[in-house]
């Protein structure tokens, strides 16, 4: 990278912004490059998008290639995804990698008899990549958090711990210890 025209400083954010974005397995390379490219015109505007995003997207997916090498066959994101379709098959909306809890919330109000609703997003798999802790938010079909002793919370809490995903409920949400292996094909 022409750290020189972008500072180390910055290409070290905009490198650490490629490796979360390219390791969540939620946005497709188009997606990938949109973030980085508008990341690069705030922090970076002497350097050329056009140049630079490629290479970092590039960067990014070649050092997850080569971490996946030793990874299980099965992963803990792949785990998580087995509890969530669960909960969908259960009635209760997931919403995975929202922008916010305001997005989250028109899904759970646009759907049918739902028995709850379970969300993160994309910042809480940003910080589960960095900090293998994702926050999953729990809310009953009328928005309210659960709360401890309700049978939403213990049906997530069980499921995860069946799946060997410690988790524990802590301030309103449920955090979940999870080693971020995701593949993904970009």
């Amino acid at each position: 990278m022409a750290e020189q025209a972008v500072g180390e400083r910055t290409a070290r954010e905009l490198r650490g912004l490629a490796r979360v974005l390219v390791r969540s397995g939620y946005a497709d390379r188009a997606a990938v490059t949109a973030a980085l490219t508008e990341a690069v015109q705030e922090d970076a505007p002497a350097a050329d998008p056009g140049v630079l995003v490629p290479e970092l997207v590039d960067e990014a997916v070649t050092a997850l290639a080569a971490d996946s090498t030793d990874w299980a066959e099965e992963t803990d994101p792949d785990r998580l995804d087995a509890v969530l379709a669960e909960l969908e098959s259960l009635g209760v909306v997931v919403v995975r990698y929202t922008s916010d809890h305001h997005a989250a919330r028109a899904v759970l109000e646009s759907a049918a008899d739902p028995k709850g609703l379970v969300f993160f997003t994309d910042t809480d798999v940003w910080h589960a990549v960095d900090f293998s802790m994702l926050e999953l938010k729990v809310w009953h079909p009328d928005t309210a958090n659960v709360a401890p002793g309700e049978s939403l919370l213990d049906d997530v809490l069980a499921l995860l711990h069946e799946r060997d995903l410690p988790a524990v409920f802590d301030e309103g949400r449920i955090e979940v210890t999870i080693d971020w292996q995701r593949r993904v094909q970009l």
